[in-house]
């Protein structure tokens, strides 16, 4: 008896590990496609949209990525991506 419930136990615990680990890989999908409303704000001196802001948030694990692809670094490292993230409050990685 005591086998079988350490090994429902073990099963169980594995289930949960799985679960919580398929939900953090579909948390952030790395797109930057995703930052498309913040496109005026870093192309010019607007102010990011409260919408820009929520999606730079939610890319923040993706910026890392973005700024080690050489076609996007130059965006994502420029003074008005930089001010966008400061008005955004999000904090550029040091990658």
């Amino acid at each position: 008896m005591k086998k079988v419930s350490c090994a429902s136990l073990l099963c169980a615990l594995v289930v949960v590990v799985v679960l919580a680990e398929a939900q953090v890989a579909e948390a952030v999908t790395c797109s930057p496609l995703e930052l498309r409303s913040c496109m005026g704000a870093f192309m010019s001196s607007q102010k990011p949209s409260s919408h820009c802001c929520d999606k730079l948030n939610e890319q923040t694990p993706c910026l890392c990525g973005y700024i080690k692809n050489p076609n996007l670094s130059q965006y994502v490292n420029s003074p008005n991506a930089q001010r966008v993230a400061s008005d955004c409050g999000v904090t550029l990685p040091t990658c």
